[in-house]
This record gives C-alpha cells, sequence and structure tokens, in this order.
C-alpha cells in the first residue's frame, strides 16, 4: 500500500545517441510512511473537537457540558445521518463519542461507516447504558479506543479524551 510520493527521473547521456534513465526515490520507505502520516493525520496543534452522537438530547448536551467544563471543545449531532455528514465535511474532529443504541442506525453501523470512509483512523469511544458482551466483542473488532458503560465516570472519559486529542 505504499505510494511513490517523490520520484525523479534523471537522463544521462553516454556520449552517443542512446540515452539511459536512471529512476532515483528521494525518500525511503520509512521517510514516505511518515510523510503519509503527517498529510493523513491532523496536527496535534491544530484545534481538535469531539464530535458527541447520542439520540438521546439530554444525555448528549449532558456530555457536552462535562468535557466543555474541562476544555475540551465539542460538537454534537443527533444521529448517525448527521454525524457522518460531519465527520467528512469537519477535519477538526479529532475523536468520535457515540451511543450504542440509536436509530435509525446504532453506534456500531455507525463505525462501520466511518471505518469504510477517507476518516477510517478517527478514534471512536462507545457509550451504552444498555450493552452485552457481543457487543463488546463486535466494538473491539471495529477497533475502538474503549467502550464506557453508562452511568460514566467522567474523570475517566476526560483523561481518556484527553489522552487520544493528545491535550493536557
Amino acid at each position: 500500500m505504499h505510494r511513490r510520493l517523490t520520484r525523479i527521473c534523471g537522463r544521462i547521456s553516454s556520449g552517443n545517441d542512446e540515452t539511459v534513465m536512471i529512476d532515483h526515490d528521494i525518500l525511503s520507505d520509512d521517510e514516505r510512511d511518515a510523510l503519509h502520516e503527517v498529510m493523513i493525520t491532523p496536527a496535534r496543534d491544530a484545534p481538535q473537537r469531539v464530535l458527541i452522537v447520542d439520540d438521546d438530547s439530554d444525555a448528549r448536551e449532558l456530555l457536552a457540558e462535562i468535557l466543555s467544563l474541562n476544555d475540551i471543545s465539542c460538537m454534537t449531532a443527533p444521529g448517525g445521518d448527521s454525524a457522518l455528514a460531519m465527520i467528512q465535511t469537519r477535519q477538526s474532529i479529532g475523536l468520535l463519542i457515540t451511543d450504542l443504541r440509536m436509530a435509525p442506525f446504532d453506534g456500531l453501523d455507525l463505525i462501520r461507516k466511518v471505518r469504510e470512509s477517507d476518516r477510517a483512523e478517527l478514534p471512536i469511544i462507545i457509550v451504552s447504558g444498555d450493552a452485552n458482551v457481543r457487543d463488546a466483542i463486535d466494538a473491539m473488532h471495529l477497533n475502538v479506543v474503549d467502550f464506557l458503560l453508562k452511568p460514566l465516570n467522567t474523570k475517566q472519559l476526560v483523561k481518556l479524551v484527553k489522552r487520544e486529542l493528545g491535550i493536557g
């Protein structure tokens, strides 16, 4: 999956009419990988926001308030459709926190859609008041950061969010 980001073709004349093409890689594979990470990963200095997705407006706004009181910038969405639109158009979103049980599609469906998008590497935390072991296993297979049960331990959540955003 390595893409050649930079290549130079040089011409060397050997005195006769024959031209030899030399293909030079300017960057090593490690340098290319590092450059790729910098290009696709939002800069740690850029303002990072948390997108909170929950169909329960009270729970959504309470979580946003808790994070805001801890100097964490938040945005909210009432469901998966609006969350997907925001994720695709706002690169400042550095973390997604989603409820598990929502309609028309649940948190796991939202995560699957994010993982299939160009924001597949977005860190995601699931919160739920109604979950079983199968849900937790499915979530871990989707490479979520954590699966937290309601009622939330707010100190644990704030610490986790700050770690994922690379702040404080």
